[in-house]
């Protein structure tokens, strides 16, 4: 009896996890339901598949970082195997339109594009703006950090070229980073991180920037809180770990 009980309990984990691996991998099945989708994949996998072979990464193995740096308007993908820990550059994209300033998103309707550290939680195939990718703003950076009751969000790395506080990437490009990040959660990779700097955050620039906004303290101080995982990442090329404080900063 104490055998059959055994028995039964390793055949319901086991088809548990069989489950759970069959519902990761239909992600990609079910992303292919949408006909931009297909179309994305027909046009630009066998081409992505080879940029990162030559990277010495597996389109069935990958996983993603992408870095937006917005004075710059450029996106930055990031690329590696799953069973790697640190990544490499595999190509810089340009962002096609921008708005509001530079310095976070603090409210509703400000224009801003956000700048921290974020994630994609959520695929649009459907999208009014072609394809997109849902950042998760506000996190609990934004939210400690602002005083008005209404953060805002529907913040997307998207086609078209278009944008209120948005990362427009046309649809050429959005087909791209789309594929890769749908093969990428198909892969298992929850959340797909977004990182968004206001300039390339070199010491050169920091001064520089410094020097043109020495009369915001608030944003310069932000600044210097964000370069901190901003060098982080550039020396090691891994996954930034982090923690919110009480008063929103970053601490790695």
């Amino acid at each position: 009896m104490k055998k059959t009980a055994f028995t039964s309990i390793l055949s319901t984990i086991f088809i548990l996890f069989l489950y759970s691996f069959t519902l990761q991998s239909d992600f990609l099945t079910e992303q292919k339901k949408f006909s931009r989708v297909r179309t994305a994949i027909s046009e630009k996998e066998t081409a992505l598949e080879k940029r990162l072979k030559e990277n010495q990464i597996l389109l069935g193995k990958l996983n993603l970082i992408l870095v937006a740096y917005k004075d710059n308007d450029l996106l930055d993908v990031y690329a590696k195997n799953k069973t790697e820990s640190t990544y490499k550059k595999i190509f810089s994209l340009a962002v096609c339109a921008r708005s509001g300033e530079l310095g976070p998103k603090r409210k509703q309707g400000d224009g801003q594009v956000p700048e921290g550290f974020y994630h994609i939680d959520r695929f649009n195939p459907s999208s009014n703006f072609y394809l997109s990718l849902g950042i998760n703003y506000p996190n609990l950076a934004d939210r400690r950090k602002s005083k008005s009751p209404n953060l805002g969000g529907d913040i997307f790395i998207h086609g078209s070229c278009v944008t209120i506080g948005c990362l427009p990437m046309t649809d050429n490009l959005m087909k791209e980073i789309y594929v890769l990040a749908v093969h990428a959660k198909n892969n298992g990779q929850a959340k797909i991180p977004v990182y968004i700097f206001p300039f390339k955050m070199t010491d050169q620039n920091m001064v520089s920037y410094a020097r043109t906004y020495k009369d915001n303290k608030a944003l310069t101080s932000f600044w210097e809180n964000l370069k901190i995982g901003h060098d982080e990442f550039l020396k090691n090329k891994t996954e930034i770990n982090f923690q919110i404080a009480e008063n929103g900063d970053y601490n790695f």
